[in-house]
């Protein structure tokens, strides 16, 4: 899993769960001149309000939290889990919106209860699902939502679009060989970006293979939300899904599409190259 493909909407989600077991803690009644000393249980002592509203609202946001970080989407039953989640989510607030008009539930009927009503434990888990549900469901919908949670690290220094990068593979900030290798002394052929050129093997065709057409040059690149990396033959099916907080390799531009290489080396075409962080 990587945690920085979480997004802004994710951290709503989690700090909502958070409010929600805060919440667990306190009374689930406020009973009208009852004493400070009086026992007042909280909402782990009804058994509706743990099931239907505390752990169905922290298993919705661990579900929806946990789809979004990771690399695939799993489903279960046809549905993957950031749609179970959300379901979680709407029915815990669904049943604390219920707990909030009927907090005495079925000893209304047996009268003398008209001074208990909803206490602060009711009240704020209320108030943390109907955030966590709004969150979850509004996630990939609003813009704001979207944006990954933990930003992309900038590098030490930043290269100018096109520029050479400085880093390792992933983040531009430590050395290596930029794509399509240089010579080491003159005559003799440098190391491709795939690999070791054999021996005897002339520099010129080497090179005209590693560059890319046109005036484009290689760059290091970081995606501000997960965005899928479909193959080159043109299949809709994604190969891969491009991380935030991670840095890619742009090795060719075809269009308004890049042309990426990840860490593990498969190449796919990036057709949403909006809001990119170049490096």
């Amino acid at each position: 899993m990587n945690i920085r493909s979480l997004t802004r909407g994710d951290g709503v989600v989690i700090g909502a769960a958070v409010l929600l077991l805060i919440a667990s803690f306190l009374d689930i009644y406020s009973i009208e001149g009852a004493p400070d000393s009086a026992d007042i249980p909280t909402l782990w002592g009804s058994g509706p309000v743990v099931l239907g509203v505390v752990l169905a609202g922290v298993i919705g946001a661990a579900l929806v939290v946990v789809s979004h970080a990771m690399p695939q989407p799993r489903k279960v039953a046809g549905l993957d889990l950031g749609q179970f989640g959300i379901a979680f989510t709407v029915f815990a607030a669904w049943c604390a919106l219920g707990n909030i008009f009927d907090p005495a539930g079925a000893f209304d009927n047996d009268g003398g209860l008209d001074n208990v009503s909803a206490g602060m434990g009711l009240i704020l888990a209320l108030i943390a699902t109907l955030v966590m549900a709004a969150a979850a469901v509004a996630t990939p919908l609003v813009p704001a939502l979207k944006g990954s949670l933990v930003p992309a690290a900038r590098p030490a220094a930043p290269q100018p679009y096109g520029g050479q990068p400085q880093g390792g593979y992933g983040y531009p900030g430590a050395q290596q060989q930029p794509y399509g290798g240089q010579p080491g002394q003159p005559g003799q052929p440098g190391p491709s970006f795939g690999g070791q050129p054999q021996p005897g093997q002339p520099q010129a065709p080497q090179q005209a293979q590693a560059q890319p057409a046109g005036d484009f040059s290689p760059f290091w690149f970081a995606v501000p939300v997960p965005r899928p990396l479909f193959a080159e033959d043109g299949s809709p099916t994604p190969i891969a899904e491009l991380a935030p907080g991670t840095w890619y390799l742009a090795v060719e531009q075809r269009g308004a599409n890049l042309v990426a290489q990840t860490q593990d080396g498969r190449r796919g075409v990036l057709q949403d190259t909006s809001g990119i962080q170049r490096g």
